[in-house]
């Protein structure tokens, strides 16, 4: 996928800065997510935009696996957790367990899981292709940057302390101010 196709989003055209927080420093930030070992196919972005009372986020991924629903003992693959990390790190590491640096969910106000600031939406896969957008006013632009976002290979059940159960590690970008 080339980055360079997309625009980073923008709701309010080109006066952003009139409808963002009081705090400048960063109005928008972008991770370029890229997948690891265990989905190498899977290229996206992350856009998050300071809007009137919190953030907007927009995430565009394609490459996503194909979804097979739970059989037995095991899990779906699909749809798939989507959450910030504490950690800007996306080193792979272990290629059975990658992502491991990225560290856990990020919760910076100490929520019972299915509350974090990081807790996103699931992704869904129409075809490898998923597009989305949503608000949250838990957190602010300036706030993330420096942190990751982690695609899971599960979806989240958002009740499992303190991860949501939402397995292994597809994918990861670290969040960068823009």
């Amino acid at each position: 996928m080339n980055f360079s196709q997309y625009q980073y989003y923008n709701p309010y055209g080109g006066n952003m800065y009139r409808y963002c927080s009081t705090n400048p420093q960063y109005t928008q930030a972008v991770a370029q997510v890229t997948g690891g070992p265990l989905a190498p196919d899977l290229v996206g972005i992350v856009v998050f935009t300071n809007v009137i009372g919190g953030t907007a986020v927009y995430v565009e991924v394609n490459g996503l696996p194909e979804y097979k629903p739970a059989e037995g003992n095991n899990s779906p693959i699909g749809p798939f957790g989507f959450h910030i990390h504490e950690n800007g790190d996306c080193t792979v590491g272990d290629s059975s367990n990658p992502f491991m640096a990225a560290g856990g969910h990020w919760n910076p106000t100490n929520q019972p899981h299915g509350n974090h600031a990081g807790d996103f939406p699931v992704l869904f896969s129409n075809d490898g292709y998923t597009r989305m957008l949503f608000f949250t006013n838990k957190f602010t632009v300036p706030q993330v940057v420096g942190k990751s976002v982690i695609i899971h290979q599960n979806p989240d059940d958002y009740r499992t302390q303190p991860s949501g159960n939402s397995g292994k590690k597809l994918a990861c970008g670290v969040i960068m101010g823009a």
